[in-house]
C-alpha cells in the first residue's frame, strides 16, 4: 500500500475560507495539514466520549454491589476506637 495517496476534495467557498483562515491561525504549511489536524481532533474527541460512556456504564453496573459492601463494612469502621 502506498504511504502517500493523492486525493482531492471540493469544498464550498465558505468552508474553503474557513480552511484558509485556520491555515493562517495555526501556522499550518498546507490545507492538508489543517484537515489532518481537524480529523485527529475529531478522533480524539470521539474516543474520549466512548471512554466516558464506558466508565459511566461500568459505574452503574457496580454501584449496587459497592453500596452493599460499604454498608456491611460501615459497622466495622469504628471498631476498636476508644
Amino acid at each position: 500500500m502506498k504511504h502517500n495517496t493523492k486525493s482531492s476534495i471540493t469544498l464550498p467557498a465558505d468552508e474553503l475560507k474557513l480552511v484558509n483562515g485556520l491555515m493562517k491561525t495555526l501556522h499550518a504549511k498546507s490545507k492538508v495539514e489543517v484537515i489532518r489536524r481537524g480529523l485527529m481532533l475529531l478522533k480524539e474527541t470521539t474516543d474520549r466520549l466512548a471512554l466516558k460512556e464506558a466508565y459511566a456504564k461500568a459505574s452503574q453496573v457496580t454501584r449496587k454491589s459497592v453500596e452493599k459492601e460499604l454498608a456491611e463494612l460501615d459497622g466495622l469502621s469504628d471498631e476498636g476506637v476508644d
